[in-house]
């Protein structure tokens, strides 16, 4: 016989491992991983790859901590609804093994430490950026948009975008064009990965009465939405090469094969919206894109590549114009 839970039964923890690991668990560490490779990227593009070492990992350490308070408050809000779901009923919080009062506390004191880190070793506006991200998390995609709005991952994208701005301003103390398309990539980028993921899994939403794009629109409009953001973000992702002038050849490369193949993944679901192991995929390869994104920028910053790539650009213009020269001999 199934043994049913209740979200206010409290469930002592038999050792510390187990208490660390259900805290751990409430942060959500897969969700943050993403977001700290988004702020490396950017504080290696603002330092143009030449970064402080304590830097980033002071502004990692931080960035990590508001992303886990934000998540905190998200599985405190909607500990209600992960009960009600079997994927997330045996989470710390409707699992009765932390109380709601103790990941309260345990939110606040990550975002206090967070904002005196940022404060202390980088500067006050990247500290300012990350509270920006939690408050935006918790209170216009949690609370205001994920239970009343379709569009809740399109305007609530907004706050997992804001992590390239604390890396950049972070390094340089302002943000620049280049920080703020930074953010325009991610937003852009957070409709077609979260959509594929909803489209996998939209009857726990619409169990829970999650009005989720897929639950609402159905499989066909979503599909078409994801499309139009892949079609958007992929020019997004070419304006640090012009007209900003930020990225260069190999990152231009790199981007385009990305696109390319993300591209292909998007206008296969369109051709197959029902299909869940093409939203499978396409969610997957969302995640490895961005990352390697990242890595394109972090690898066109290095001081290296800009000396190998000015030489093999002389290279090629001075056989250009060497076949220019006895063109015009031979004549």
């Amino acid at each position: 016989m199934q043994e049913t839970i209740s979200p206010n039964a409290p469930r002592h923890h038999e050792n510390l491992g187990q208490l660390i690991q259900s805290y751990w668990q409430l942060t959500k560490p897969r969700i943050i991983i993403l977001l700290l490779v988004t702020t490396a990227g950017s504080m290696w593009i603002a330092a143009e790859g030449q970064v402080d070492p304590f830097l980033v990992l002071v502004t990692l350490v931080s960035g990590a901590l508001a992303a886990a308070s934000a998540n905190t408050i998200n599985c405190l809000y909607d500990r209600d609804i992960d009960y009600d779901m079997e994927r997330t009923r045996h989470r710390p919080l409707p699992s009765g093994r932390i109380q709601p009062r103790d990941a309260l506390i345990f939110a606040i004191a990550l975002a206090l430490i967070s904002f005196s880190l940022l404060t202390v070793y980088a500067n006050l506006l990247s500290a300012c950026l990350a509270m920006s991200g939690i408050v935006t998390y918790v209170l216009v995609y949690t609370h205001w948009l994920k239970r009343h709005s379709t569009q809740n991952i399109v305007i609530g994208g907004a706050a997992g975008a804001i992590p390239p701005l604390v890396g950049w301003a972070a390094v340089t103390g302002e943000l620049s064009w280049a920080a703020w398309v930074f953010f325009a990539i991610i937003f852009f980028w957070t409709p077609p990965h979260f959509w594929a993921l909803a489209m996998m899994i939209r009857e726990d939403y619409r169990k829970v009465g999650i009005p989720m794009l897929p639950v609402v629109a159905g499989e066909v409009e979503t599909a078409k939405q994801i499309w139009i953001y892949t079609l958007i973000m992929v020019p997004v992702t070419l304006l640090l090469v012009y007209p900003l002038h930020v990225m260069g050849a190999v990152y231009t490369v790199i981007a385009l094969l990305l696109a390319g193949i993300f591209l292909a993944k998007a206008w296969a679901l369109l051709e197959n919206p029902g299909d869940y192991a093409t939203a499978r995929s396409l969610f997957k390869y969302s995640i490895f894109y961005l990352m390697l994104l990242c890595a394109g920028m972090a690898v066109d910053s290095l001081p290296i590549t800009h000396q190998v790539t000015e030489a093999i650009a002389q290279n090629l213009n001075g056989l250009v114009n060497s076949s220019f020269l006895s063109q015009v001999v031979l004549r």
